[in-house]
């Protein structure tokens, strides 16, 4: 069904994992995707990796959609503001927008204390996680907020409830994920008075095209990762917070969600949607119930 034929999203961050996910679920939907990202067919950005937008645009569009791609760096205003001008031109409205931009994979370092954690590369990681978002809501929410029933997602690890009360092992970490999800609450004050809705989402383990690389394996096989970290088997793939965020957008009622933080099997249960595989994984009460609480690996009930 393209419940969203007509719809206008921006995917900013929508290169790789959750990011693509998501804009080729809105794609299936029917929606015309703006997928930005800093990686190219002749350009690629800090990660050195091979995905490139134009590779996500053209999944969207297999999947029924319309994917544009373009280039942009979300810590260049004069950048954002282009890219919002060119949407405003070419289509006349933005519908979705899905703040994903964050590019701290290779910044990270795991458990270690902020005076022994390299300091240019947390800040560098509170740039991109958390300056990004909002230079692009800053462009952006004058064009989304001229019709009613816009939305945003702030998209984040972890929803509110889970990460008030644990370390995300390391300040710079627990504090780009936290402040997106306060994000989405300040947003969606300020957004409440168009009838617009914004909103915290968070996937779970995710089968992302790195996280599948760190473990050798491929989608297609993905389970044998189990032999390396047994709780892998609560994984699920970035199509399920695409299918979470596609389902929000469809939600006629979705301004009952304004301010929420929610996990994608959360909203599974909510919306009745399944991972690629007919499962609909709880990673987050897997975490609390399972792997938390020192049981082996058993992902029965869970998914």
């Amino acid at each position: 069904m393209t419940s969203l034929k007509g719809k206008v999203a921006l995917v900013a961050g929508g290169t790789r994992g959750a990011g693509r996910g998501i804009a080729m679920e809105l794609g299936a939907a029917g929606a015309t995707v703006y997928v930005t990202g800093r990686t190219t067919r002749k350009q690629i950005s800090e990660y050195g990796r091979k995905e490139t937008i134009e590779e996500t645009a053209e999944l969207v569009n297999e999947l029924g959609g319309t994917g544009i791609a373009v280039q942009v760096d979300h810590l260049i205003p004069d950048q954002v503001q282009s890219l919002i001008e060119k949407i405003e031109r070419e289509q006349g409205r933005l519908d979705i927008l899905v703040n994903d931009i964050w590019g701290g994979e290779n910044l990270m370092e795991w458990d270690i204390p902020v005076w022994e954690h390299s300091m240019e590369k947390g800040m560098r990681m509170l740039r991109l996680a958390i300056d990004t978002h909002i230079i692009t809501s800053h462009y952006a929410l004058p064009l989304l907020i001229r019709n009613k029933g816009g939305l945003v997602v702030e998209v984040t690890d972890g929803t509110e409830e889970y990460n008030q009360d644990r370390y995300r092992v390391s300040l710079y970490y627990d504090l780009a994920k936290s402040s997106v999800i306060r994000m989405a609450k300040a947003l969606a004050h300020e957004l409440s008075p168009y009838d617009c809705t914004a909103v915290a989402v968070s996937p779970g383990w995710m089968r992302s095209e790195i996280m599948l690389e760190v473990f050798g394996v491929t989608e297609e096989n993905w389970k044998d990762a189990a032999e390396k970290e047994p709780h892998f088997v609560i994984s699920e793939t970035p199509r399920y917070i695409g299918r979470a965020v596609s389902a929000i957008a469809i939600d006629p009622d979705k301004k009952r969600l304004n301010g929420g933080s929610f996990s994608s099997g959360e909203l599974a249960k909510m919306y009745h949607f399944h991972d690629l595989d007919g499962s609909q994984p709880e990673a987050f009460r897997y975490l609390v119930e399972v792997q938390e609480a020192g049981k082996p690996a058993n992902a029965e009930g869970y998914r």
